[in-house]
């Protein structure tokens, strides 16, 4: 593992950049960026498409590792190149930007108030390939719609029976059991999943470490103890469909949880904008954004 990224992970001030929208998620988030859904015919003109947003990012100037600790890649961006380069290498040689790569495959159908990630059908290859091109880490998504019991206990031990496998790999594992930001019992649900995290650290690993990425919770710095545990990396907070000026508001109350931001990062971007444009745009963003990260 490599010692550098390593601390930086762990004890850099800045956030995390997610830039891993799936199939599902993309039309969306290229519409967001003013590309209409008529501008492409099948799927890989979408990520043609996508791709050159991401790259965009990436390479803009105020892009850098000064604020944004790390990325988290599509599958398909991690395997393409920027400039020539490898996507992974250009984020960590030429910006000091740690690589993530996203690994689920989607969300099962809602039962018990949760939606599970669907079975993992090619993780050892995927696992591969990101140790071949430098990636550090993994992030895999699951959804709580409410507080069942049952349900939240499934999706944690689905997400810690998969982070076993990838800390076996030497990679660092997300685990992201994202809580609905409408549910009517929030807090709750929340409740139900510190308790669950916390009995499922107890296994793994001494010497070894995971990350966590979580919806901002209703009661400010509730998720102290976790960032303090020793088996935890690092925790941070997605911005779930909050905008990024509430989202930042929110995470600014939250004593050493940084942001792992994706629509909040990104929702002022335009494809129509000019170079100088869209970094000033992408700039203000990184300094909101880093600022309520704590730095």
């Amino acid at each position: 593992m490599n010692q550098e990224q390593l601390s930086k992970v762990g004890s850099g001030r800045g956030f995390l950049a997610a830039l891993d929208q799936s199939g599902g998620s993309t039309p969306k988030a290229l519409e967001q960026y003013g590309v209409p859904a008529s501008a492409w015919s099948d799927d890989d003109e979408m990520f043609d498409l996508m791709h050159e947003f991401r790259s965009r990012i990436i390479t803009a100037p105020s892009f850098t590792g000064d604020r944004v600790l790390a990325a988290i890649l599509f599958e398909q961006t991690m395997d393409r190149d920027v400039d020539g380069v490898p996507t992974p290498s250009y984020l960590w040689d030429r910006k000091r930007v740690v690589p993530f790569v996203k690994v689920d495959e989607g969300l099962a159908e809602e039962r018990d108030g949760v939606r599970l990630m669907k079975p993992f059908t090619r993780l050892d290859g995927l696992l591969e390939r990101a140790t071949g091109r430098g990636v550090f880490g993994t992030k895999m998504r699951s959804f709580i719609a409410r507080a069942d019991k049952g349900g939240i206990a499934a999706v944690l031990d689905q997400q810690f029976g998969y982070a076993e496998r990838i800390l076996a790999a030497g990679l660092v594992p997300i685990i992201e059991p994202e809580v609905d930001i409408h549910s009517g019992d929030k807090a709750a649900a929340e409740d139900l999943l510190l308790e669950g995290i916390v009995d499922r650290l107890a296994g793994v690993p001494e010497g070894r470490q995971v990350m966590l990425k979580l919806s901002i919770p209703s009661r400010d710095d509730f998720y102290a103890g976790l960032i303090a545990d020793p088996k935890v990396l690092r925790v941070v907070a997605l911005s779930g469909g909050y905008t990024q000026q509430e989202a930042d508001e929110r995470l600014a109350r939250n004593h050493g949880l940084i942001a792992s931001f994706s629509r909040a990062l990104t929702q002022d971007l335009r494809r129509d904008q000019s170079d100088a444009e869209f970094d000033e745009v992408l700039a203000k963003a990184i300094a909101a954004i880093s600022r309520a990260s704590g730095t």
